[in-house]
């Protein structure tokens, strides 16, 4: 049963609000030393061992069930490795804030695929906030739309997009998922995508060297911070707040990786990217509003 926010659980809405907008900086610099399937590889693996480690020393049962483990590959997949891969490649030619401003469309996203797949229907506000939210999102790309195959960046700023719409996919799958426990789930969809990453790392980029400078440490970061420890406190934070009030995530995550893009990496970033992040955070205030309006009036 969900219970009313406490201190903890808003202190760790602020925590991970922090470390998942920090998240894009931070792929930021590993790839000033590895290449893009190697972050995305080094970054799921050293996750999986953590919560394998974890699970373990908690006890936590391994799941049954063949529909459970096909559940399990697949989210696994589009989850972890289809979105990092994505990332990464895509990070190395837009600004760290253009991803993290890309990953606010993500219940955009969600919301139509769970209206057709799941039993949770769209009413006439979440058709609105969604309309708004992809408007943002168009003014995001802005006119490199229109010059898709005429250099390279129209299409990293589509791979990053596409990565939201991956994770949108694996959200609808997990609420269809059947029961298995949040923290052997965790573990295991990273080790899916682990198993996903390590042939491709190999065979295109080869065994990776320690680098000189911070990449290295960025990648360290990476396994341990935004994929291991922010998913036990996702799950903490669900467990004793509720999913709605996990929702207050999404509007702090693009905030952070601007903040983080201009302050740190020194991006100058186009006025559209101000325009479309206005646009995206109101179409999820639009197509949260009740549930938001419930959350409050409850404290």
């Amino acid at each position: 049963m969900t219970t009313h926010p406490t201190l903890s659980n808003w202190l760790s809405i602020a925590a991970l609000g922090v470390i998942w907008g920090g998240t894009f900086m931070v792929v930021a610099m590993a790839l000033e030393g590895f290449g893009p399937l190697t972050v995305a590889c080094a970054r799921t693996t050293l996750g999986a061992l953590s919560l394998l480690i974890l699970m373990r020393v908690m006890g936590r049962p391994m799941p049954t069930g063949r529909s459970v483990w096909g559940y399990l590959v697949i989210i696994g997949a589009l989850n972890t490795a289809l979105p990092f891969a994505l990332l990464s490649w895509g990070q190395q030619y837009v600004p760290s804030a253009f991803a993290g401003i890309s990953m606010a469309a993500l219940p955009l996203f969600v919301l139509p695929l769970a209206h057709l797949f799941t039993d949770e229907k769209m009413s006439a506000r979440k058709t609105i906030g969604v309309i708004i939210g992809f408007t943002g999102a168009t003014v995001l790309i802005g006119p490199g739309v229109f010059r898709i195959g005429q250099g390279i960046e129209p299409l990293a700023q589509l791979a990053c997009i596409a990565a939201s719409l991956s994770y949108a996919v694996s959200s609808v799958l997990t609420r269809r998922c059947p029961p298995v426990d949040s923290i052997s789930m965790a573990a295991l969809t990273l080790v899916v995508g682990s198993a996903c990453l390590i042939p491709a790392m190999l065979v295109i980029e080869g065994l990776p060297t320690w680098p000189q400078g911070r990449a290295g440490y960025a990648i360290i970061f990476l396994g341990l911070v935004p994929t291991a420890f922010a998913a036990l406190l996702r799950v903490q934070t669900i467990r004793t707040a509720g999913s709605v009030f996990m929702t207050l995530v999404n509007y702090q995550v693009p905030l952070w990786s601007v903040v983080f893009g201009t302050l740190v990496l020194s991006e100058v970033l186009p006025l559209r990217f101000f325009a479309a992040l206005a646009l995206i955070l109101a179409g999820l205030l639009v197509s949260q509003w009740a549930g938001l309006r419930r959350l409050f009036a409850r404290r």
